[in-house]
Parts: structure tokens; C-alpha cells; sequence
């Protein structure tokens, strides 16, 4: 599709994988970063702490983000990045096996532009991330850069 890079923020070692393999399975040949925690995910995006020196104007053309996350939990994440004027157009898409309607509300009052529960069957999983990847990457028009 392109060379633009999708972020993933995903604690979960097996749940990466089957992203990988579903990306793999659906051809979308974007560089997928993996941040595997919230902390990692904000340094990424603004160029600090392991990611020091990046340049936080290349920004993701999508984020995966999972909700229950390690030190910075993906609600958090989720905030910063719309608080945030370099970051705050970039698509985020809450992909989580949360089916807590609380985080539901929270994720669409915090800004996300979607919310999917991952399904646990990995050929339904392949095809949720080959339809996201359809809609997010092709037929979606980004937003303007900053």
C-alpha cells in the first residue's frame, strides 16, 4: 500500500504476532512499529526517552492502540495525543479485547476514531485488520498535516 508507518501499541507478546501474520495475510506492506507499552508509544510519537532524537514530525498514519497497557494506560495515551497539536489529527483505532462499555465511552470521548474488539478466532482477526487496513490506508483521506 505505502511506506507510511502504523503504530502499534500492544503489551501482549502473542497478540503482536497474530497482528504481524494478519498484516502479512492481507498484504499491507506498511512498516508496523510496535510500542509495547504507553510510555513507549508517547516516547515514539515525541521523540523521547528510548526513542530520543527521532524526529516527532514524521508522525504514524495510524495507531493501533490497546487499552490495558503498562505504565501509561492506552486511555492516557489516547489524551496526549489529542491534547497534543502535532499529534492530535493522526486516525487512532482502539483495538482491544476490552468489552467494557465504560472504556467504550471513554475511548469515543477521549477521540478515538474507532473501536474494535479484537475477536480471539485469528481468521476473523485477519480479516478485521484487512478491512482496517482497506478503509484506514486506501479509501480513507487523511488529515492535513500540522
Amino acid at each position: 500500500m505505502t511506506d507510511k508507518v502504523i503504530l502499534l501499541v500492544e503489551d501482549n507478546p502473542s497478540d503482536v504476532g497474530l497482528t504481524q501474520r494478519a498484516f502479512q495475510k492481507a498484504a499491507i506492506s506498511n512498516k508496523l512499529v510496535v510500542a509495547e507499552d504507553g510510555q513507549e508509544a508517547l516516547d515514539y510519537l515525541y521523540g523521547t526517552g528510548a526513542h530520543s532524537g527521532r524526529d516527532s514530525n514524521d508522525t504514524p498514519m495510524l495507531i493501533l492502540l490497546d487499552l490495558k497497557l503498562p505504565r501509561v494506560d492506552g486511555l492516557e495515551v489516547l489524551r496526549r495525543i489529542r491534547a497534543d497539536n502535532r499529534t492530535r489529527r493522526i486516525p487512532v483505532v482502539i483495538l482491544t479485547s476490552s468489552g467494557e462499555e465504560q472504556d467504550l465511552a471513554s475511548g469515543y470521548d477521549l477521540g478515538t476514531n474507532s473501536y474494535i474488539r479484537k475477536p480471539v478466532d485469528f481468521h476473523q482477526f485477519a480479516e478485521v485488520i484487512k478491512q482496517l487496513g482497506m478503509y484506514w490506508l486506501v479509501i480513507n483521506e487523511a488529515p492535513p498535516r500540522q
